[in-house]
């Protein structure tokens, strides 16, 4: 049996303007080798009305109740046929028709696959642009985004799925894991591939402090608390290199001393 390329799965919740607009941006692309997959969670706006719309071009569909974004999440991950997930909420969509097209001209076989994004804050539209290769000093103070990261279907089974004990930041600490951890390979594709807006969760400014707070856990769940302290004020220099290289005994040393010579 051939699987599709890609999955692309919706999670919503209440967000009918939302997830119409993102399914027409799935739907419209010239590119054809997808699946489509949406959750929702028990939506009672009419966005049931939109997903049955739309029915005979979506691949799976579910409507229940659910334990919060990243149980949604995790249930498309379940129904996913594709050798790449790109997780496309609502509200989100890709940039413009022939843009997946564009991302499958390149051969690649990376764990991720990640390019830039579109980003409406409600007053303009930027360019957030992502870097070519990812350091380890990247990774601990930004992150990638997740409507423009693809990520290989059998990662997931390695690394685990989202964690739903977070309310906020589980995309940013499985890509955390998967990359700094468990050394993921990654590629840069250099376009913008999805545009987001300001109405997501993690993008509300009376949810910064939870961002921040939930990133300080990840962080002390995976790093020894010299590197986190040291991370904080960190500028690059031979003494943080001489600080890296003193954590002999410590597993990750060989790998964070790399990451951070890679950011010389």
């Amino acid at each position: 049996m051939k699987y599709p390329k890609i999955s692309i799965i919706t999670v919503c919740l209440n967000d009918r303007s939302g997830l119409e607009k993102t399914i027409e941006s799935v739907l419209s692309q010239t590119f054809s080798d997808y699946e489509y997959i949406i959750v929702d969670g028990g939506s009672t706006d009419g966005t049931i009305d939109i997903i049955k719309k739309y029915n005979t071009t979506i691949t799976h569909s579910v409507s229940e109740k659910d334990r919060g974004i990243y149980h949604a999440m995790n249930k498309g991950i379940s129904f996913a046929k594709g050798e790449y997930c790109l997780f496309l909420n609502a509200g989100d969509f890709l940039c413009d028709e022939n843009v997946l097209m564009q991302v499958f001209a390149n051969k690649f076989s990376s764990d991720i696959i990640y390019g830039n994004l579109l980003y409406d804050n409600g007053k303009e539209i930027n360019l957030m642009q992502q870097p070519e290769k990812l350091t380890f000093y990247y990774m601990f103070t930004k992150y990638l985004f997740h409507p423009s990261t693809l990520v290989k279907r059998s990662l997931f089974d390695k690394t685990g799925n989202y964690n739903e004990d977070l309310i906020i930041a589980s995309d940013y600490e499985f890509l955390f894991k998967a990359i700094v951890i468990q050394n993921a390979t990654t590629q840069y594709i250099p376009i913008a591939i999805s545009q987001h807006n300001n109405k997501g969760i993690s993008s509300r400014p009376e949810n910064f402090d939870l961002v921040m707070n939930e990133r300080k856990e990840i962080h002390k769940k995976y790093l020894p608390k010299m590197i986190i302290d040291e991370m904080k004020n960190l500028s690059v220099n031979s003494s943080d290199i001489k600080m890296f290289a003193a954590l002999k005994d410590h597993p990750l040393r060989r790998r964070l001393v790399y990451l951070l010579l890679k950011t010389l």
